[in-house]
This record gives structure tokens, C-alpha cells and sequence, in this order.
């Protein structure tokens, strides 16, 4: 008797829907039916109920992860927690679940973990003889506002570090927890030490919800850029990524953070690097059956007729006639709405790692 596959279905607030085997696994496993119950029991299981997350403690060795790639405008990143329950379906980051032996699908999104010493490791770090002083990006990777930092608060002890000692930081979040920190945050800003940049997808609640199911919701987005900019706190909006025929409302979302207080912008093409290809054609196929040929068809116009090209020239804008008519459009829509298109550079100036030297006991 041949075996019966079961169909995948979309879970409720992730944003895969499998565990997408990682690229060291030596064996892939598929659900199917065995006659007893199984499907029956899929019913009344994670499809229907959802799934727990966990956060687990984790200790780090370095804070501070070294940027070198050309085209990266940052230097430094910091990222206070591994995986993100936000579930974007088509994070980047994905694929570094594999080092844990996990899956970059749902496990990436269930299985989080904090990293609780960072802040100590980064007093460390900043103390050291060798450091030349960078801006530092928070949340280059995952997102330093999901929610398990509500209960940690590893951002916020990251934040009052920086703070003590006058280092300037950027921060990347879709949550709306960076308006916690405007105490922190408002009064480096007035020093040109702090800069927030706010990814907002797309303004479609409904395309949302699929794309990045525990992200904050685009209107909530909204509502932070204005509260950091009324607080004094250059903040600018991320249009990134953009996905042919799916998030199809690039100059609606600029038009939106400008008038919420947005003073520039930035974009990037959808990428597709490593397990993150399978978990984004399987996102396809569940969410837009009709239409995913199609748009990885496009995808493969901007990246030379593969599914993903890492060359650093064109990884983040793409290449030819589509990544061509997105970049027209970002550049146009920006002009008429007076959006900076650089990042703001910050005050490198005013750092006194000596400031921490008698702070060590705190952590």
C-alpha cells in the first residue's frame, strides 16, 4: 500500500509551516498518513492550536560580531537574542539556526535563545585596547524587540551601556518595545549618539499577518515612528524586503512613514540564501499558489536565473529590468517626499570606554 502524504497547511502565527531540514542534516523526514489517526489528530494539533516558543538562556563568548562585507553600511552588529518569533517568513537570518542543529523553519521562530551576558561581553569588548570605536547596530540579524524581551530586557541593558559610556547605536526593529527605551534613547539622539530605522513590509494587515505573523501590525509601526520622532529621535523607515507581486505597496508605505515622522529610507530585494529558498517557495505555494510561479520567476530575473546569487554587487539590489523598474520607483517616490536616502551618520567623537571601568560589578 503507497503511503499518503499529508498536505502541509499554514500554522496559525508562524510564519513556516514545516521544519524545514537544515543543510547538515543527514536525513529529511516527511509526514504521512499510517493509518492511525493521523490525520484525524493533525486536526486538533499544532495546525490548529499553535505552537509553544521557548526561550533559552544561552551564554556568548564576543557581543560584538565583526561586519565585512562591502556592502553593509555598518561595521558592527549586535544581536541580543538567536532566532525570532516574529516569523518573517523571508528573514536572512533563518539559515543560522543550522549551526545549532536546529531547523531555520519553525524551530528558528519556537526556539529562541537569550543571550543574557551580553551586556557583560560587551563591556568587555568595548574596554579592550584594540577597539576602535564604530557605530553598532542592534538588531542586524533578529529582531532585539520580539517578544521575549519584554521579561529579559537584554536590549534595554545593552542600550544602558552604550549610554553610560557614549557610544553610538542604530537600531532595525519592527517592534513597537523600542518606544520603552525612548528614556534611554531620546537623550543620546540630542547627542547624534542614536538612530532607530523601522521596517514596515507593507501597510496590508492581511499580507502582514502571513509575511511576519507576531511582528507588530503596520499601522502599530506607524504609531512608533511617530512616537520616536516626536521624542527627537531620528528615525527612518526600511521598505525591505521587496517581493515581486507580493508587497506590491513600496510608495503607499514611504508616503506613510514620511508623514509619521520617517526623515529617510532604504530598500533591498527579497533574498533567498541557503534553507531560507525552501521555507519562502514553501510560504508560496501555501499562501499564493496561483501566483508563485510567477514570482519566482521574477526573482530569478534579478538574481541571473537562479534562485539566489550572493555577489556581493547585486545580493542586495538585484540585477537587471525588475531590479531596475524597483529601484526607479524607490528612488522617485523618495524624492518627492524629501526622504534622506542615507543612513544617519552618527558622533564617533564622544566614546569614554572609561566610563565602564568602575561599572564592572553591575554585570
Amino acid at each position: 500500500m503507497p503511503e499518503v502524504r499529508i498536505p502541509l497547511a499554514s500554522i496559525k502565527g508562524r510564519g513556516a509551516a514545516s521544519s524545514v531540514a537544515h543543510r547538515f542534516a543527514a536525513d529529511a523526514r516527511a509526514t504521512f498518513d499510517d493509518g492511525w489517526g493521523t490525520l484525524d489528530a493533525r486536526e486538533s494539533g499544532p495546525a490548529a492550536g499553535g505552537l509553544r516558543t521557548t526561550v533559552t538562556p544561552t551564554a556568548v563568548g564576543k557581543a560584538i560580531s565583526r561586519n565585512q562585507s562591502p556592502d553593509i553600511h555598518f561595521d558592527y552588529g549586535l544581536n541580543p537574542y538567536r532566532g525570532c518569533e516574529h516569523g518573517c517568513v523571508y528573514c536572512y537570518a533563518r539559515p543560522t539556526h543550522s549551526y545549532l542543529n536546529l531547523s531555520p523553519g519553525l524551530d528558528f521562530e519556537t526556539r529562541i535563545f537569550a543571550k543574557q551576558d551580553i551586556a557583560a561581553a560587551l563591556s568587555r569588548e568595548l574596554q579592550a585596547a584594540s577597539y576602535v570605536p564604530s557605530q553598532i547596530v542592534i538588531g542586524s540579524a533578529t529582531d532585539a524587540y520580539q517578544p521575549a524581551e519584554r521579561y529579559w530586557k537584554i536590549t534595554r541593558s545593552v542600550i544602558e551601556l552604550l549610554a553610560r559610556c557614549d557610544h553610538p547605536l542604530a537600531i532595525v526593529t519592527k517592534g513597537s518595545g523600542v518606544e520603552r527605551d525612548i528614556d534611554l534613547l531620546a537623550p543620546m539622539a540630542r547627542r547624534n549618539l542614536a538612530a532607530v530605522y523601522v521596517t514596515i513590509t507593507t501597510l496590508d494587515g492581511t499580507l502582514a499577518r502571513a509575511l511576519e505573523p507576531r511582528a507588530a501590525a503596520p499601522q502599530r509601526r506607524l504609531r512608533t515612528i511617530r512616537a520616536l520622532a516626536d521624542a527627537g529621535i531620528p528615525v527612518g523607515v526600511s521598505v525591505a524586503p521587496q517581493i515581486p507581486f507580493i508587497n506590491d505597496d513600496m510608495e503607499q508605505v514611504l508616503e506613510a512613514a514620511a508623514q509619521a515622522g520617517a526623515s529617510c529610507a532604504f530598500t533591498t530585494v527579497l533574498r533567498l540564501p541557503w534553507e531560507l529558498n525552501a521555507v519562502f517557495q514553501e510560504w508560496l505555494e501555501l499562501h499564493y499558489p496561483q501566483r508563485a510561479a510567477r514570482v519566482m520567476a521574477r526573482i530569478r530575473d534579478m538574481r541571473g536565473g537562479r534562485d539566489y546569487d550572493a555577489d556581493f554587487s547585486t545580493r542586495m539590489k538585484g540585477q537587471g529590468i525588475w531590479a531596475q523598474l524597483l529601484a526607479q520607483r524607490f528612488a522617485k517616490a523618495c524624492a518627492r517626499l524629501g526622504l534622506g536616502r542615507e543612513r544617519r551618520p552618527l558622533d564617533l567623537g564622544l566614546f569614554r570606554p572609561g566610563a565602564l571601568s568602575a561599572q564592572q560589578s553591575l554585570f
